[in-house]
């Protein structure tokens, strides 16, 4: 049986939440259905629930992101929350990070289907990242690692005073004072726990909002931080 015949029709709260670009969104869904299924970039008993579970999940998180920033989606796999969040949210200019090949080329085929200008697709790990792409003002990330791991990846990338927004589950507390330690020697000032999709999805998405100071990643990046910025920087040449 066809995997994509199993996807069941927008229901009433993805107009509400894509508005004009909900042809956009049925249009992934589609392609998560079919090409995301055969290419095992999701689990085929995904497809019934990729409005509630998958898409709406993540589009609410574009109620805890400010206007007009940069943000870069670590470990974007299938595009979630990444594409979501760009379908709602076309002020935003946005990086898809991801190491495996399969994803990127799934994600840019995505990115051009749908005509994200605002959207660019990166292959690489986060962790190397730094000196590679710009800082952003936001990290974004869903089911990629434990809190203290994906805040040793994400972090470093922020611009000062930048966010990371992790939706999470229920376990989103105990990750959180978990982490603690971990997240105060990254140059972390600020942590809580938010709820974003009210009478959209229920239960409601639950994003751990991690804010960092003048020195995101800590002191332990602030070295790397400082090489990454001599060698890219363009050499003078002597008179």
């Amino acid at each position: 049986m066809d995997e994509a015949a199993e996807l069941p029709p927008a229901p009433p709260e993805a107009r509400e939440v894509f508005g004009d670009h909900l042809p956009e969104a049925v249009r992934y869904a589609e392609l998560l259905a079919d090409a995301g299924v055969r290419r095992g970039l999701i689990g085929p008993r995904e497809v019934p629930r990729l409005w509630e579970r998958h898409l709406l999940n993540c589009a609410v998180l574009a109620e805890a992101v400010p206007d007009g920033v940069s943000v870069c989606d670590v470990g974007s796999g299938a595009g979630l929350p990444g594409i979501p969040l760009a379908l709602v949210r076309p002020d935003l200019q946005i990086t898809l990070l991801e190491p495996l090949l399969r994803r990127t080329t799934f994600l840019q085929e995505v990115v051009e289907l749908l005509g994200l200008d605002h959207v660019t697709v990166v292959r690489g790990r986060a962790e190397e990242m730094l000196g590679k792409v710009p800082p952003v003002h936001v990290v974004t990330a869903r089911a990629v690692a434990p809190l203290d791991r994906l805040a040793g990846w994400g972090v470093p990338l922020l611009r000062p005073y930048g966010e990371m927004l992790a939706l999470k589950g229920d376990t989103a507390e105990e990750e959180l004072q978990a982490a603690r330690a971990a997240l105060s020697k990254l140059g972390v000032v600020r942590t809580s726990v938010i709820q974003v999709g009210e009478g959209v999805v229920d239960p409601m998405s639950t994003v751990v909002r991690v804010e960092v100071g003048e020195s995101p990643g800590g002191v332990r990046f602030a070295a790397k931080r400082a090489k990454a910025a001599r060698v890219g920087r363009p050499t003078r040449r002597r008179r």
